[in-house]
């Protein structure tokens, strides 16, 4: 996994290999498979690359086929499927040892002109105020394995809990929600698209911690299977992923053993620059 933005940046350098062909490197990793958000900020790249640079991408929907494999690269095939006046459209397929694992749709727009209006940012502590969110795992599980944390040293995270000192947002209309403040933690070249697919990249983290808050498990957990199943991402405006940003997150709903999670991405300033979605299986142990 990447420690910097450097090697942030490497990893999502795909290598084109053919017209609407592009290949994807892996990092040493010890995840067991690999991670989603690699999967979608690669396919996001490789899409981007066959578009005219005027377009900007304002959407991505995405479905998560297969496990990946953490030791082959990753063949991303982008298919055409409108280059018009305003919105261009590209469908991406990512496989591995012939076999699908990752699909994305992305739709990409020429910047224009029209009304604005945006939710407002929620009232919340800063972010040199909020609470380090490896810190606070490693104080409340002394005993687990903390090897694999300098892999995520990639992105600085802070839970921005109750009143800035608490692990859960207490909410009666929202039982499931957290916030946090994000940012990659080294700074990354001024390329725009280099944000969104670094954003990308780091949307996929601490989502479904979200639906499990209120369950009393976390992502990791032995007694619960968590897995990816969908993504999807809306670009609202341009913002930096280097500097901070608040994603908000709530979890309406988990049942059948799986939880929708729905986040609000919000720039320092107040700026609402994102929206995410995502469902997961969320699944106890020993139930299957």
């Amino acid at each position: 996994m990447p420690k910097n933005a450097d090697e942030l940046v490497e990893l999502l350098d795909l290598e084109r290999i053919d017209d609407n062909l592009f290949r994807g490197r892996q990092m040493p990793s010890s995840l067991p498979r690999v991670f989603g958000g690699q999967a979608a900020a690669q396919a996001l790249v490789a899409a981007t690359r066959t578009v005219d640079p005027a377009y900007v991408v304002h959407s991505l929907h995405s479905y998560f086929l297969q496990p990946g494999d953490t030791q082959a690269p990753t063949i991303y095939d982008v298919e055409t499927l409108r280059d018009g006046r305003s919105f261009a459209t590209r469908r991406v397929l990512a496989r591995q040892h012939g076999r699908p694992i990752y699909a994305l749709t992305a739709s990409f727009h020429q910047p224009e002109p029209g009304y604005e209006h945006q939710d407002t940012m929620p009232s919340v502590v800063p972010p040199e105020e909020a609470i380090d969110a490896r810190a606070a795992a490693r104080e409340l599980d002394p005993g687990r394995d903390t090897e694999g944390d300098a892999e995520w040293d990639v992105v600085d995270f802070r839970y921005v809990g109750s009143d800035g000192d608490g692990l859960l947002e207490p909410d009666p209309a929202h039982p499931a929600r957290q916030r946090f403040w994000l940012r990659v933690s080294s700074p990354l070249p001024d390329d725009p698209a280099q944000h969104v697919a670094a954003f990308t990249y780091l949307s996929d983290m601490t989502l479904m911690g979200a639906a499990l808050a209120p369950h009393g498990v976390r992502i990791g957990g032995p007694e619960t299977q968590v897995a990816s199943l969908d993504h999807a991402v809306w670009f609202h405006r341009p913002f930096r992923a280097d500097e901070w940003w608040l994603y908000d997150q709530v979890s309406p709903s988990a049942s059948g053993g799986r939880g929708l999670v729905l986040a609000r991405v919000f720039s320092r300033d107040g700026t609402l620059v994102a929206s995410v979605a995502q469902e997961a299986l969320i699944r106890p142990r020993g139930e299957r």
